[in-house]
């Protein structure tokens, strides 16, 4: 259900896709053109064409596009006799189906618990009038001990997540002392990523038609171009995605902040119009999470659904909004040799260093550290010497170059 501004465009599509992905079987679907109304949301005549709906479909509960204040989804149900949610309790119940690690269930939670400690009290007011669909139970709390119950399950919840970010923050310190830039995925929900990580990484990830399919982070080293990179799959964008959610996630999309270049993946085979404003969607998020100085390649993905002639339209309308369009398929492999080069052309912030040093126990131990963390491109042994050369990031080479320097070592050449 929807209801919308003559200026507004229909989002139902996108809505049943949600619906869907959260395991509903969608048996009927209502939009109605006016400003909102303060009981219903819709007008009265629109609800009771809905419980008409109801009870022909046999409908267990109706979901609406619009935000619904407490009142609103009282009144529905009581019209109706079945529950009443709103897009952010659906987007919500996705995620709660697709997390797999501790972090994302407890990050589902609090946001949950947020949203609901804002409409506590007014829940508990009606129910106490006479429960409904979605009200049950509610009667037999006081609204201030409601209210209190569910803010101290916020404060466990979010203690528990400050440890478990903790640890996230260690493993981003490691990464961050290795010599190899970050590439973060990022996209609209259901736009291919996986697909591309599978691709890249050559490594199985789950993937599905479904929405927000990733919804933790992964991170592997890959290698193209001759050059070593650190790739992070994150979890997807959606239009009006709620502030409690960003929040909710935002160690998760920290990641993206923390790269050196964002790929950011767009289903291109969609209708324009649908490109153009998903694309917008996503940058505007990359923005609100404090990304935006990031250098952006934009992967315009499944060019294997639309003809030459459609790509190319496509690409002439989005060039001034997509930066450093590559049409690609991940599915079929299509363009990544040019996708790569791409990425290591934006990436140009290689040094190349090379370096002789004494073979001491200290020297070995450095020399295996120094694999671990960078490209070592030759390693050759004569006498009691080791004459190395690698590459990796400017600053961890200068920091390469302290080290062997430290250790009685030669710089042979340093080339930035």
């Amino acid at each position: 259900m929807q209801r919308r501004k003559p200026s507004e465009p229909s989002t139902l599509d996108e809505l049943k896709s949600l619906a869907e992905s959260a395991g509903y079987t969608v048996v009927g679907k209502v939009e109605q053109v006016r400003a909102p109304d303060p009981r219903y949301q819709v007008g009265y005549g629109k609800i009771k064409e809905i419980a008409e709906l109801v009870k022909a479909t046999g409908a267990q509960k109706i979901i609406f596009d619009n935000l619904l204040r407490p009142v609103q989804a009282y009144n529905i149900a009581k019209e109706t006799g079945v529950e009443a949610i709103d897009r952010f309790q659906l987007i919500l119940e996705i995620f709660a189906r697709r997390a797999s690690t501790t972090e994302a269930k407890l990050q589902i939670q609090l946001a949950r618990l947020k949203y609901e400690l804002t409409r506590a009290k007014e829940k508990v007011r009606l129910a106490k009038m006479g429960e409904q669909p979605g009200f049950m139970g509610l009667g037999a709390y006081e609204a201030d001990v409601y209210y209190e119950a569910v803010k101290r399950q916020i404060q466990t919840i979010m203690e528990k997540l400050r440890k478990i970010r903790r640890k996230r923050l260690l493993h981003r310190e490691r990464r961050a002392e290795l010599g190899f830039p970050s590439i973060s995925l990022a996209g609209y929900t259901n736009a291919g990523k996986s697909s591309l990580f599978m691709a890249l990484t050559e490594e199985e990830v789950p993937i599905d038609n479904a929405l927000f399919t990733t919804l933790s982070t992964t991170t592997r080293l890959v290698k193209f171009s001759r050059k070593k990179f650190l790739l992070t799959d994150t979890v997807g964008f959606i239009d009006r995605l709620p502030i409690t959610l960003i929040e909710a996630f935002r160690s998760t999309l920290e990641e993206t902040i923390y790269s050196d270049l964002i790929l950011l993946v767009v289903d291109v085979s969609e209708p324009l119009a649908t490109v153009e404003k998903k694309l917008k969607v996503c940058l505007e998020t990359i923005d609100r999470i404090g990304a935006s100085g990031i250098p952006i390649i934009t992967a315009l993905n499944k060019i294997d659904l639309i003809s030459g002639d459609e790509l190319q339209q496509k690409m002439d309308m989005l060039k001034d909004m997509a930066p450093k369009p590559v049409p690609i398929s991940a599915l079929y492999g299509l363009n990544l040799d040019q996708l790569k080069e791409e990425i290591t052309r934006t990436l140009q912030s290689f040094a190349r260093a090379s370096f002789r040093l004494p073979m001491t126990d200290e020297a070995m131990s450095f020399i295996s550290w120094l694999f671990n963390r960078a490209d070592v491109q030759k390693i050759e042994y004569a006498g009691n010497e080791a004459y190395v050369v690698f590459e990796a990031v400017s600053w961890f080479v200068e920091k390469v170059v302290s080290c062997v320097k430290e250790l009685g070592g030669k710089i042979e050449s340093f080339q930035n």
